[in-house]
């Protein structure tokens, strides 16, 4: 069928000139080619995506809801005019050869953007379905989706350019392997990125969720996100920190993720008693403390044995510690004196708190603290201050 002809005979019964027909019947059919796809490709949408859009709200499952979110339905669609016009050109263009090339070319180009489109629509599906599962969270799949993004559409881009200079892709895959120093140092970060995510998975380094500290970059916050080139922090201060995957490999970084999966989050702290007023007690002064302070009510020094007040003190803090239900008992609690520096006598309180939300656990540790240190002149010990 010639629908160029078909037209040159239209158009010269109508009374226009031979030569003009000539020049112009073939474009006019083209140009209504295109126009038939468009109302086409409406029609179809109207119907097709349409009715799925219903059919979806009547029964919303998990395929269909993601299939109307990411528009895969309406790129595949949209392939639909750009296949009916491929076809029909060589209807239109009996004598134009080269336009009938240029024309199927675009049409060509036109079909694979449509189907990238919907295989990216496929792969945030995939990354959809993913992320709503439990396991999502430990190990994040949007870094190896982003690669997938990346790898297809590379290969798109390598089938659009052989289109357009009429080569085969194989070709061009194979000149590029020449220029593989220059896609290195173009995708390095990717790359990295790429190897750094699957180091981070496979050895459960970080999850989202997490709450990491990297003093090399002043990150100190919750991981928000973890993507093929970043990972997303958002620190105490609200602000966000942006930190590659491979710094998170080549440099150290504090997970506080198993303190928070354990029974208790630790106080690690020192009071400094003044050297100057730690002596041996009397037995007048240790009747006094088991009057005056009830945790010490049965307490015996060892025999033969002559305790110190700061002695006494360390009893003190850990029998106190130990009467409280927010102290892990399970867990280490160690009262030590530290060596004696110009500043006096340091005494480590070492223990574990059950309640391991940041805001409780300071408080629970400044009122332990707070009373230990009103205490402290309780066994006729003062507390080292700094003074010019």
């Amino acid at each position: 069928m010639d629908l160029g002809g078909w037209m040159n005979h239209i158009l010269v019964g109508w009374g226009v000139d031979p030569k003009v027909a000539n020049m112009f019947d073939e474009a006019i059919i083209a140009v209504l080619m295109v126009v038939v796809a468009i109302g086409l490709d409406y029609i179809c949408q109207a119907i097709l995506v349409g009715g799925m859009r219903r059919y979806t709200k009547r029964f919303p499952h998990t395929w269909n809801t993601l299939l109307m979110k990411r528009k895969v339905f309406h790129h595949l669609i949209h392939t639909i005019p750009g296949v009916l016009i491929f076809f029909l050109l060589p209807l239109a263009f009996i004598r134009g050869k080269e336009l009938l090339f240029l024309s199927q070319k675009a049409c060509v180009l036109y079909i694979v953007y449509s189907l990238l489109l919907a295989a990216n629509g496929v792969l945030l599906m995939i990354l959809d379905v993913y992320s709503s599962e439990a396991t999502a969270r430990n190990r994040p799949l949007k870094g190896f989706i982003q690669v997938l993004q990346v790898l297809l559409f590379f290969v798109g881009g390598i089938v659009i350019i052989a289109v357009v200079m009429n080569r085969s892709p194989a070709s061009l895959l194979t000149g590029l392997g020449a220029s593989a120093a220059i896609l290195m140092l173009v995708f390095k970060d990717t790359i990295l990125g790429f190897v750094a995510g699957i180091q981070l998975s496979a050895n459960d380094m970080v999850r989202i969720g997490d709450w990491i500290t990297l003093p090399s970059n002043d990150a100190n916050g919750v991981v928000e996100e973890i993507t093929l080139n970043t990972v997303k922090v958002k620190n105490f201060d609200n602000t966000i920190s942006t930190i590659p995957p491979y710094t998170l490999v080549s440099t150290c970084f504090q997970n506080w993720r198993f303190m928070q999966d354990s029974g208790g989050r630790r106080v690690k702290k020192n009071i400094i008693l003044d050297l100057n007023t730690i002596k041996f007690c009397t037995p007048d002064m240790l009747d006094t403390f088991r009057k005056e302070i009830p945790l010490l009510t049965d307490y015996q020094p060892d025999k033969d044995t002559v305790p110190t007040n700061s002695q006494v003190f360390r009893v003190y803090i850990e029998r106190y510690l130990c009467s409280l239900p927010v102290v892990n008992q399970e867990l280490d609690l160690i009262i030590s004196q530290l060596q004696a520096t110009e500043y006096g006598v340091p005494i480590e309180v070492y223990f574990f708190s059950r309640n391991k939300i940041w805001k409780e656990y300071e408080r629970i540790q400044s009122d332990i603290f707070d009373h230990l240190l009103a205490m402290v002149p309780k066994f006729d010990l003062k507390l080292y201050q700094y003074s010019d």
